[in-house]
């Protein structure tokens, strides 16, 4: 079996080179693809013109958007589905990220207050609506949210996402001491900090959101090695055996995501292989995530994910359906190299 239980229908900021990326996906998912006519054409272009208008006008909650990342991944084999949406994109919650984020006067502060005006431009009741409608055609849809954990949220953000009916809630850690990891200024607080102690102080917070009681599935467990700046091996395995821990006893579950394989050059999958085989031995339950955030990206490198999977000796994957962990045998019928992967 194939699921796919985490990807996005939307991310800011919006820019010309977003708009352009839309319309790549508009194009490469049309259902009338083979009637277009020659590539680069003028009517060629009017089509695409006409496709984005139309996306723009109906948002990425419409039963359109939708159905192209189902359709898609149905194509690829995928049997469930899993659509999320980052918090911060939601107005409710506005207020948590201005809680706990660094949006005070400094520069980095200035960037990340920008950073949240941009993105920050629906409502959960109407990403909700949308997708509501979309799983009145598509059973095997589950719906979720991704929110991040900052080191003492548990309560407020209990309290905000308890009025919301959900099929589950993923947790990720994004920021360290209220600044994003994958922030766009060159001039990264992180580059100077010793790695050990940056480390340590994620995965505290990582074991902290496991044991809130708020998550079915925990994002992208090692996202800190974007940076590319690691602390010794030794030290490393410490951590994945106390998040293990930490996952075994709260039967907490966590995810193979390929996101930062195809997304980001010179990055291995993310938990990588090594944590990978100690939660393994854990008996840490996982899902399967390629993190898409464009529906031409569903399903990608899942193949490989599911390949690594056995590899390793897992025999089965889970997906939530009202919060309910459901369990799928793991099988694939592909023979495909690892090293892609495993860099």
């Amino acid at each position: 079996m194939k699921i796919d239980f985490h990807f996005h229908l939307e991310e800011g900021s919006y820019s010309l080179a977003w708009l352009n990326r839309t319309g790549l996906a508009l194009e490469r998912t049309s259902r009338n693809h083979s009637n277009h006519t020659e590539r680069n054409s003028r009517s060629w272009i009017e089509h695409i013109t006409r496709s984005l208008a139309r996306r723009m006008k109906e948002g990425c909650y419409s039963e359109d958007w939708v159905t192209r990342y189902l359709e898609q991944g149905r194509k690829k084999g995928i049997q469930k589905f899993g659509v999320v949406d980052h918090l911060y994109r939601f107005y409710e919650f506005k207020a948590y990220y201005e809680q706990f984020m660094v949006l005070d006067d400094s520069p980095l502060g200035r960037i990340q207050r920008e950073w949240l005006d941009l993105v920050c431009t629906n409502s959960i009741d109407d990403y909700l609506s949308g997708m509501r409608n979309a799983a009145r055609f598509y059973d095997e849809l589950s719906i979720g949210v991704e929110a991040d954990y900052f080191p003492g949220s548990k309560d407020t953000l209990k309290a905000l996402l308890q009025p919301y009916q959900l099929d589950y809630i993923i947790g990720s850690v994004h920021c360290h001491n209220g600044l994003r990891f994958n922030h766009l200024d060159p001039q990264s607080p992180f580059t100077n900090e010793d790695p050990s102690t940056l480390y340590r102080q994620y995965y505290q917070t990582v074991i902290e959101a496991i044991h809130s009681g708020i998550f079915q599935f925990m994002a992208h467990l090692d996202h800190i090695k974007v940076f590319n700046n690691r602390p010794p091996e030794d030290e490393l395995l410490v951590h994945y055996h106390e998040i293990a821990a930490a996952l075994n006893v709260t039967q907490v579950a966590t995810e193979i995501n390929t996101g930062l394989v195809y997304q980001h050059p010179n990055m291995e999958i993310c938990p990588s292989a090594s944590f990978l085989t100690i939660l393994k031995d854990y008996d840490v339950a996982i899902t399967l995530s390629s993190d898409a955030h464009f529906p031409d990206e569903i399903g990608t490198m899942l193949d490989e994910a599911i390949q690594l999977a056995i590899e390793i000796g897992f025999k089965e994957i889970v997906y939530f359906k009202n919060k309910q962990r459901l369990t799928l045998p793991l099988n694939s019928s592909t023979d495909i190299p690892l090293i892609s992967l495993a860099q």
